[in-house]
Order: structure tokens, then sequence, then C-alpha cells
């Protein structure tokens, strides 16, 4: 019976706000996340990581906390109140106030898992949405994890803070799941529902309860691991897997750049063989791909492992930067145009395509080497928030772009370079000339564009 739980999912980022949608067109859902701009845009029905549409989003939307409304709904069956029957049975409220979740039997926690500046990956965020979780824990409760994590990371290093803040015993009083969240931001074909779910309890018990629970909203369907650790183990490796296929392109694109061969044109021919895995050289930023890696690798050391191949693919993608812009700077001096004070567009700020998320995106990497070289950057970006641009890179990001400048009549200055950087579907449709000096270069880093349009693709 769906209406046995009542949940709360702790963060409402690109995976909480989904999930929490999913699960509340049939249960009670309260959404917690710190971020009070957050929850009253969501109270409002507007996602601005536009990974839920709003209409979708109002559809679900209480006004009420559901937790509320689930035990006046209980009280009517009991008295045998019809009118009081019909009240909202399912939802989604979203709070910063942490009594509006104390009544929640399942508590899903969907935050960030990021690396410091050393690339050590940095637990933190778990850390205190584990604390959050502790202050309301109950017995019989179940805290499931969905944060991309190393093996042992819920067992070892999560639930002794929910002992510790609560005061309960594990596997006694509290229980815990783990399922790896497997969204993909921008996508709209592969939504979390559409998407297999990987499940796992702390005890085969568990297991099947939060199995279950996913079974009930998830279309795809889902896999019960054999344990929490199996279940964490599958999630970093899907993301290494393909960082490391994709450092392996990104590497055949630096051997044919020296050869003078286009690599899309290689690859073309290599993909007519059926077994041939399609994947594409680039820049690999974002929260997963060009961060997940690191955490395997800190514990495969952690347990006296070098990981050499996964620090390679690491090190050789976080290079593509620095190899896109020199490719640029090559380009322009071989058409005789000046390196110092050359002005240069770039397209495209967030870590990927048709999609505002512009965490860990690798385009600064590409606009930073550029700057050193003594030319002068634009970035224009169509998805991107300027304020959040701002206050991440520090630099300022154009919301639209014109041949008029945006403060007067006068022809807007143009540039000796373009690079896309982000393959944007707007970007199609810009004739790129328009903003583009006689003679100056086109570079292609997402080799979306026909080769006859551009000097050089990576």
């Amino acid at each position: 019976m769906y209406k046995k739980h009542k949940i709360a999912v702790i963060g409402l980022g690109y995976v909480g706000l989904p999930l929490a949608r999913l699960l509340a067109t049939k249960y009670p859902v309260v959404g917690f996340d710190i971020n009070q701009n957050r929850v009253c845009e969501l109270n409002n029905g507007y996602d601005s990581t536009l990974e839920v549409g709003n209409e979708i989003l109002q559809e679900v939307l209480v006004k009420d906390n559901p937790f509320v409304i689930e035990e006046t709904l209980a009280a009517a069956i009991l008295n045998n109140n019809k009118e009081s029957q019909n009240e909202v049975k399912s939802g989604l409220y979203c709070s910063i106030n942490l009594n509006d979740i104390k009544q929640a039997s399942i508590y899903i926690i969907t935050v960030p898992t990021p690396v410091d500046k050393h690339n050590r990956p940095d637990l933190t965020p778990l850390y205190k949405a584990s604390e959050t979780a502790g202050k309301v824990l109950k017995k019989g409760d179940i805290v499931i994890y969905e944060s991309t994590v190393y093996p042992g990371v819920t067992e070892e290093e999560c639930v002794p803070v929910l002992e510790k803040v609560s005061g309960l015993k594990f596997n006694i009083d509290f229980f815990a799941g783990y399922s790896p969240e497997r969204i993909n931001p921008g996508d709209k074909q592969h939504t979390v529902d559409k998407i297999l779910k990987v499940t796992s309890g702390s005890t085969p018990e568990i297991g099947k309860v939060v199995d279950d629970l996913y079974k009930s909203v998830i279309t795809a369907g889902t896999h019960l691991a054999p344990t929490i650790k199996v279940a964490e183990a599958s999630k970093v490796i899907e993301n290494s897997q393909r960082d490391v296929n994709i450092a392996f392109m990104n590497e055949l694109a630096k051997i044919f750049s020296l050869m003078n061969i286009d690599t899309h044109d290689v690859l073309e021919a290599a993909g007519t063989k059926w077994n041939f895995l399609p994947f594409k050289p680039g820049l690999v930023g974002g929260h997963c791909i060009g961060v997940d890696p690191f955490y395997l690798a800190q514990k495969a050391q952690e347990i006296g492992y070098y990981s050499e191949l996964i620090l390679s693919a690491r090190r050789l993608n976080d290079s593509m930067g620095a190899f896109v812009a020199s490719q640029v700077i090559k380009l322009l001096i071989q058409k005789n145009i000046p390196i110092k004070g050359a002005k240069i567009l770039n397209l495209g700020i967030t870590f990927k395509e048709n999609c505002p998320d512009i965490r860990n995106s690798k385009a600064i990497d590409v606009i930073t080497n550029l700057e050193e070289y003594g030319v002068e950057v634009t970035t224009y970006d169509p998805w991107a928030n300027p304020e959040e641009v701002i206050d991440e890179y520090g630099i300022v990001c154009l919301p639209q772009l014109s041949v008029s400048h945006p403060d007067s009549n006068e022809e807007f200055q143009k540039f000796d370079a373009i690079i896309l950087t982000v393959a944007h579907q707007e970007f199609l449709n810009l004739s790129l000339n328009n903003f583009l000096k006689e003679g100056g270069v086109i570079y292609d880093v997402k080799g979306i564009m026909n080769k006859n349009q551009v000097d050089k693709r990576l």
C-alpha cells in the first residue's frame, strides 16, 4: 500500500527535485532544502534547473504539509468520514523547516558529492545532510542515500553520523539503503522514471522495502543489488568507464591533430564496425564524469592500490581546455592574426549542451588558458544564469548575442576567432560569419558543425 510511506527528500537540486516530484505522484512527500530561494521558487511552481517542467511540477504541489493531510485522512477513515477522505492523499511540499520532515518514515538524501581543490572527495554535504536526518530520525525509519560515493561511504561514514545525532542503533532502531542517482541533466528522454534503478538495503528485508519503493514509480524497473557496497561501486564505475573511454578519444584527437587528420572523420569510418563504441572527444566536466573517478581512485589509494588508468584518464581529460586554447592560438598564428589583444568569442559556459548547469564546467579552462596568451575573451551562453556565472567563475556571460551593440545602434565588435565550446541547439542556428572578422577562425570543440564551415574540429 502506497500510503504506508511518508517520504522526505533532502536536497532539491538536479537529482532531488525530479525524484521528489515522481514519488509525490503516489506518496506524501516533503522536499527539504537549506536554500530558501530554491524552496520558494519550487512552491511557486517553478524550477530554475529546468529539470521539471512547470506544469508537471504544479500537478503534484500541495499548499500544506502532506504528512499532516495524511494524518487527517487516517482519522477520517477511522471515523468513516467520507467527505474528509477526499483530502489530498499524495503530493509534494517543499520546506526549509526541519519540523516539516519529522513525521517521515523514509528519508532520501540527494546532495552533491564534490571534490576539493586537490581533487580529494569532499563528503561535507553528506555529513551535514546526515546530521539533518539524524535530528529527526525515529525507530523504524529508513535513510536512503543517492549521492555518488566510493564503496563504504554509506555504512562507514554516514551511518555513524546518523547514530551519533539520533542516539539510535543501526540495523536495530533504524536502517539504511543506497540507490544511486542516474539523472542526466538536460535529457528529456531519459528521465528518472525511465532509467532502470539500482537499489540496496542494509539488511535483505530492508533491501526489499527499498526496491519495492522505487519499483512503484520507476517504469523502467529496478535491480536489487546484494549489498550497499555493491550498489555504491556500481555507480562510481559507470562514470569512470565513460571517463576512460572519452580520454582515449581525446588522446586520439591530440595524435591526429599532429598528423593533420580530422578525428571525427576517423571515428565515422571506424564506427562502421558493429562493435565500435561511439564515444567522441571533448571537454569532460560536470558534477559526475569529471568528479566521480576521483572518489574511486581515492578509496583505492587508501587500501594500497594506485589506480593508474583512472587517474591517467582524469589527467588527460583535464588537459583538454589547455589543448583547445593552444589549437586556437596556432590557427590565429597561421592566419597572421596578432595574438596580443585578439578578440575571441566563446560560445557556451555550461558543462553540457541544452542545460543551465554550470558546475565544474571545463569551458572555463578554455577561457583562462586563452587569456594567458593575452587575448580578450567574450562568452555567450543563452542557457546560463549570468549572475551564477559571475559568482562561480568571476566572468561576465552575455545572455544574448546581437550584431548590434547592446547599448547603442553601433555595429557590434566582430571577433578574430569563434570557439563553439558547448553544443547548445541555439548555436546551430547562429550565422557565425556575422560575428567573425574576415579571415577569422572558427573552432568546433563539439564537432557538430559541417567541417566545411569551420577551420578545425577537436
